[in-house]
């Protein structure tokens, strides 16, 4: 139970630290599905 307790609180950790990193990809992968969404409505 020890393990799982600090195994998770090292992914939690881990979370913490790189929040920023994930937003920034996330929205970079959301300005690229949007920007071909919008893309194929112009073409269409």
């Amino acid at each position: 139970m020890e393990m799982i307790q600090n195994s998770y609180r090292g992914l939690s950790l881990l979370i913490d630290i790189n929040w920023d990193r994930l937003l920034y990809l996330a929205t970079i992968v959301g300005a690229l599905w949007g920007g071909a969404f919008f893309g194929s409505l112009v073409l269409n």
